[in-house]
This record gives structure tokens, sequence and C-alpha cells, in this order.
């Protein structure tokens, strides 16, 4: 059983005339981001605090005892600066050992989007956290920044996707730091040409989170006047392709990437006047339901309380609605193999040896996702079935299948595809299929 007291007005962000008026769907689904939020055998995810921490309704033990799962994972790897291994005495070996092995393999691979999530949950904590400990985060990020570009030079797209590029713009603008103009015009002229879509984010996703980048670049003021009117006029070109791509149905982009869209409407304040943000919120509403997975209910829940990435940077530790409680959706009660899915794994580029690759049906509880199907696939031949995934800000996304990866520096990726060849636009965590259904998986270019 689960219990929603009345709520008490929300004082620690200003109301808004943008957010869904009480529905009690909304409040389910923070109940239900929580009831996630407590399961231990979940890895702690900053975007999935964010998410609650803008929502309306709360429960602040819970949330506190979120972040401190969230510092425990970050303090070891970005607890200390760039450069500490080399000022570490002989004596503190032992000591900095583990430490040092954290830095080093933050070092490697930039990590950018959850770094930059990381850091906006921090500012949107309260009690704020000490800001000591931030100031290495900071310099993290921006040492993040300019690796990932070193991959543009080299690929043409940043090592991680310009998604996380953005995310990390917007969390150090939100802090109220400045970038190097730089930095930003990458990511304006990149905006300029149509290069923001890259494997593992659409082109709404990522048009939507630089529109973001840029309008706080300009509200907060850390750009000169000249580049924050080409912002300006970049976000105003972003906003008018989301009117023109806005489905019959309401959605911008699909069901996902809507919320994130409906943000740049809040961010403007054209939520209130635009009727594509009115249109989407009502299309949102009739699909809560597809938001199953922690991080996808964490993308949804801010601009269903009307609010965006931005109002981060002016919230305030005042009294908070303190009466969430946890829900827990039990799953459904299903025996093995009452629903048969037809798995289709093809590779139409180089330097696969043939087109198709596997084709089974495998045999899955009603209700399994994607990702289950992956993992009860069976061997075909002599070879067993094998893939590999990776976290990112909108859930796992597939990475490997029969050991072919997806190579960003040749633009490939794997593409998840209905029996008609046509996108299921979702996660290997959020798609369900149904009995008979057949289901793609092809390597494809972007």
């Amino acid at each position: 059983m689960w219990l929603l007291l009345v709520l008490l007005p929300v004082a620690a962000l200003p109301a808004r005339g943008c957010r869904v008026p009480e529905e009690v769907a909304v409040r389910v689904l923070s109940a239900r981001l929580l009831g996630l939020a407590e399961e231990p055998e979940l890895d702690a995810d900053p975007g999935v605090y964010v998410g609650l921490r803008l929502a309306g309704d709360h429960d602040l033990r819970a949330e506190r005892r979120y972040l401190e799962r969230l510092q425990d994972a970050f303090q070891g790897r970005y607890g200390r600066s760039l450069d500490s291994d080399s000022h570490s005495s002989h004596g503190h070996h032992h000591r900095d050992a583990k430490h040092s092995m954290d830095t080093r393999a933050a070092a490697q691979w930039p990590e950018t989007g959850r770094l930059a999530l990381y850091l906006l949950g921090l500012r949107a904590s309260c009690p704020l956290p000490d800001p000591g400990p931030q100031r290495f985060l900071v310099t993290w990020l921006k040492y993040y920044l300019e690796k990932d570009w070193a991959g543009s030079r080299r690929h043409g797209h940043p090592l991680t996707s310009y998604y996380q590029y953005s995310l990390g713009v917007l969390a150090l603008c939100v802090h109220g730091k400045r970038v190097r103009e730089e930095v930003i015009q990458r990511l304006l002229v990149a905006e300029q040409h149509r290069r923001f879509r890259h494997a593992g984010s659409s082109a709404v996703d990522t048009e939507a989170v630089a529109a973001l980048a840029f309008t706080c670049l300009e509200q907060q003021q850390l750009v000169r006047s000249r580049l924050a009117a080409e912002l300006r006029t970049a976000v105003r070109g972003i906003r008018a392709r989301f009117v023109a791509a806005q489905s019959e149905d309401g959605f911008i982009g699909n069901v996902f990437s809507t919320p994130l869209a409906m943000q740049v409407f809040i961010a403007t304040d054209k939520c209130r006047t635009h009727t594509a943000y009115s249109r989407a919120m009502a299309a949102l509403l009739q699909r809560l339901d597809a938001f199953t997975s922690a991080a996808a209910m964490a993308q949804a829940l801010p601009v269903l309380y009307g609010r965006s990435y931005l109002d981060i940077a002016s919230m305030q530790c005042k009294e908070e609605p303190d009466t969430l409680t946890p829900l827990t959706i039990e799953p459904l009660p299903v025996g093995p193999g009452n629903m048969m899915v037809r798995l289709v794994v093809e590779c139409p580029v180089a330097p696969c040896p043939q087109h198709l690759l596997y084709d089974l049906p495998v045999p899955v509880p009603t209700g399994a996702s994607l990702l289950d199907l992956l993992g009860a696939a069976p061997a075909q031949g002599p070879q067993n079935f094998t893939f590999e995934t990776q976290d990112t800000p909108q859930g796992p996304f597939l990475t490997s299948v029969l050991g072919l990866a997806a190579q960003p520096q040749e633009r490939h990726y794997w593409q998840l595809l209905g029996g008609l060849g046509t996108s299921l636009q979702m996660g290997v965590a959020d798609y369900r299929p149904e009995d008979g259904e057949t289901v793609i998986l092809r390597l494809s270019k972007w």
C-alpha cells in the first residue's frame, strides 16, 4: 500500500503556470521514481536525483540518502585534482592508492554527461553541500569538455556525444561558471550545421539540451552581447523546428524526447503562450505508462511540475513539502516461455562477413523488455548470443552484439527496429515486445 498526503505549497522553487494542475498520475510517477531510487541493487544515477529534486513532491530523508550514495560513488573518482598523483608523498602511498586508481580511470575516458548531471544535482540539493570539493568537480568537467572535443578533431564529433557535451556546458552555466567562448562556439557551429544527430541520442534530445545551455548562458549573462544574440537566434530556430516536427499525436520526436523539448519552452517562457507546449503536455499525460525506467521517469518529471534544468540555478533552500511515500510496482506474475518473439540481427555494413547474423524465435515471459529478450536469446550454431550495453543518462544503450561493437568513430550504432523496419523509438530497457513480434537489431550508419 502507498499513501500520498495533501501537498503543502512548494517553496523551494517559484510556482509556474506551466505545470500540470494537480494530476494524481504525476504524483504517482514521483512515488514510483522514489520507489526505484530506494532499490539498493540499482546503481545511484545523478539524473534520477535531479528528477527527484525538480519534482514538487518529496521524501527529504530518502533524497538525502540517495545523495549520500551519489557522493560515495563520485568522491573517489573526482574528489581530488587532476594532478594530485604527482603531489602525493611516499608516506601516503597506501592511503592514496585507491584514489590514484580512480583518478587515472576518470582521466582515460570523458564521463561528461554523468558528471554534468551530478553537478546539477549538487546545486539542487538542500542544504547545499560544502563548496570546497565542487571546485575539483568543475575542473574535471572543464577537462572533460576539452578531452571530449579532441574526438571531434579526429572523428568530426565529440568522443561521447553532442548531448553530453551540451549537458557539460549547461551544468557549468547553472553553477555560474564562465565557459571559454571557444567551447560555446564549438556547440553553436554544430547546431548551425545540423550536426546533432549522434549514436545514443536523438536530434531532439540533443537540440533541447543545447538550447537549454544557450538560454542559460544568455540569462546568466556569462557571454558577450554579440554571442548572446547568436545564441538567442539558435534557440529560436530550435524551438521553431520543434513546432514543425510535432506529430499529430502531440509528441516532439517521440514520447521520451518530448519532455526535454518541452523544457525549452519553459526555459524561454513560451510554455503559457505556445499551443505546441499544451499539445505536448496533453500527449505526455496520456502516455505516462511508457515511462518505466528510472532514467526515463526522471527526465519526464521536471516538465510535469512546470520546471526545467535552468530552474536549478534559482533554487533556494526553504521549507519543502515532505509528504511523498515511495511506491513499488510489483512485477506481473508470469511463467517462463509464455511469449515468443523473433529476434533478428543484421549487419549490412563492412566489415561484417554476411548481412544476416542471427534469426531465431526467443521464448520470454509476457511483459519482458527487449533487454530481457537479449538476455534470454539462445545460441545459433556454435556461438552463444552475446551483447553489451553502456549506461547513459537515458538508460542502457546497446553497444555490441555478437561481438560486433558499434564504432562511434565510424559513425556506427545498433539500431532497434520493428519487423517492418520502423524505428522502435525506445531504449532496450523500455521497449516491451508483444507475442509474435519481430525485433531487428541492425548495425547502421548515422
